[in-house]
């Protein structure tokens, strides 16, 4: 009720009368969402067992069918039985009524049509999960820069950019827009309020959980929906999460702060193994973009989605904006991992990996090998996930199965990552949570998930610390 819903409450599932009166308050409300609250006690289909939780949700037995089938007058053996005069029931109830309305919506939607042809054409859009004409016409391009920006602010332009020439494309974040940088800041963005349904910016407050329920529900009504937050937050929305990979929504869901990287605020705001964690969920892309334009080209992507939720991870600190003269285009986001630069043609000798701020220090090992005679090549792997879809000549065309001197550097947990570098390569990773001190000192915290030095031989220091 403190939110404004509508609700009542119906004190006994089986008072018909009740349930009744509760689904006419229900339809003579206009304004707000309504809530039923219904008391009712589970039954379970196997009262034999002593576990309640193991019987929950099992089908009926077959003794339990022939008895239901008796109590109805139904032939007790009869298998898949639609008895006669249902159909002929259902075609003239809901069958009729459903075509009904139907027809009076596209007969309204033509009169509609008609006279604001524009908005309708953004309604026939919006529920085909379409996009409207030129929606990527202002996505920058970010030129080369040794200092760059954060993904974080790379995010935020472009996705301004994008929202522009989609209208409903909304959202918000967890109390911390300022910081996840997802503002709407043109002109008539606004802020969603009582007072202003058609406000853009929603706040959702310090309930990471909720926000993550909220943008589902806006996806299912078939808007396009964001929500924010720090990345290690996204341990409580977590099953809202996996609802939408489960319900096929595509929610974008945006987690800056990425990585050990965060400040002084120590591990509890260290995000070591959520990157893991997401990649594992089935129907869920997970980005991690390793420099502005790889930003940009990953949002492209993500809008063309139509039935899969994707999450964007996001730096808070800056990452140099590659010289793209000088390295491949960003576009090769949308296949998941891409050659940045190699040294020669052919396989090389060494392949180094890395997502998000790590692509920096592998293009910086990349050149300091080259001239040393090293035929080195430098990976981005920004979304596993979309590099498994690809064809398996692509992969071996990026990762050749024969070269086996394979390094992978990412501020995250090592899990995963055999599968890249194999048994004879080094992941550069985390096998600790993160410690609270300032970058510089963060810096020093790398450790390697197998032995102590690039080799990958040798002991681990005693804390974890490689200094790169």
């Amino acid at each position: 009720m403190s939110y404004g819903w509508n609700v009542t409450r119906v004190g006994d599932a089986n008072d018909l009368d009740m349930v009744s009166r509760a689904f006419d308050v229900f339809r003579r409300e206009e304004d707000r969402p309504t809530l039923v609250i219904v008391d009712s006690h589970i039954g379970y289909g196997a009262p034999h067992r002593q576990d309640t939780r193991e019987a929950h949700g099992e089908p009926l037995g077959e003794d339990e069918v022939r008895t239901a089938k008796r109590f109805y007058g139904w032939p007790e053996d009869a298998q898949y039985l639609v008895p006669e005069g249902v159909r002929e029931h259902f075609a003239k109830g809901i069958g009729k009524r459903g075509r009904d309305l139907r027809t009076a919506w596209e007969a309204k939607l033509g009169e509609y049509r008609r006279e604001y042809p524009e908005l309708a054409d953004q309604i026939e859009r919006v529920q085909t999960r379409q996009l409207p004409n030129g929606w990527d016409q202002d996505i920058p391009a970010f030129p080369g820069d040794a200092k760059g920006l954060s993904g974080r602010d790379a995010s935020g332009q472009v996705l301004n950019a994008i929202a522009r020439h989609v209208p409903w494309l909304i959202g918000g974040a967890a109390d911390l827009a300022p910081s996840t940088k997802t503002r709407l800041t043109f002109d008539g963005a606004g802020d969603f309020s009582a007072d202003d349904r058609g406000g853009r910016n929603f706040h959702l407050g310090i309930r990471e959980h909720a926000m993550g329920a909220i943008v589902n529900g806006l996806s299912l009504s078939k808007i396009r929906a964001f929500g924010a937050g720090f990345f290690i937050f996204s341990e409580y929305m977590r099953q809202p999460i996996r609802l939408a990979a489960l319900m096929e929504i595509p929610v974008i869901y945006l987690f800056t702060h990425d990585s050990i990287g965060v400040g002084e605020d120590g591990p509890t705001h260290q995000p070591v193994e959520q990157l893991a964690a997401l990649r594992s969920m089935p129907g869920l892309v997970v980005l991690r973009p390793g420099d502005a334009n790889e930003v940009a080209e990953a949002w492209r992507l993500i809008m063309e989605l139509r039935h899969e939720p994707a999450v964007l991870v996001l730096s808070r600190q800056a990452m140099p904006t590659l010289d793209r003269t000088r390295y491949a285009p960003a576009s090769g986001v949308a296949r998941g991992a891409y050659v940045l630069a190699a040294a020669a043609p052919g396989d090389p000798e060494v392949i180094l990996m890395g997502t998000g701020t790590e692509v920096a220090l592998v293009v910086a090992a990349y050149e300091q090998l080259t001239p040393q005679g090293i035929r080195a090549r430098a990976v981005s792997m920004p979304s596993w996930d979309l590099f498994e879809r690809q064809p398996q000549e692509y992969r071996k065309s990026v990762l050749p199965p024969l070269v086996m001197v394979r390094v992978a550097v990412e501020q995250a947990a090592s899990f995963g990552w055999d599968r890249y570098v194999g048994l004879t390569g080094t992941a550069i990773a985390m096998h600790t949570f993160g410690t609270s001190a300032a970058q510089g000192r963060r810096q020093q915290v790398w450790v390697y998930a197998r032995g102590g030095g690039p080799s990958g031989e040798g002991p681990a220091q005693p804390d974890g610390a490689w200094t790169s």
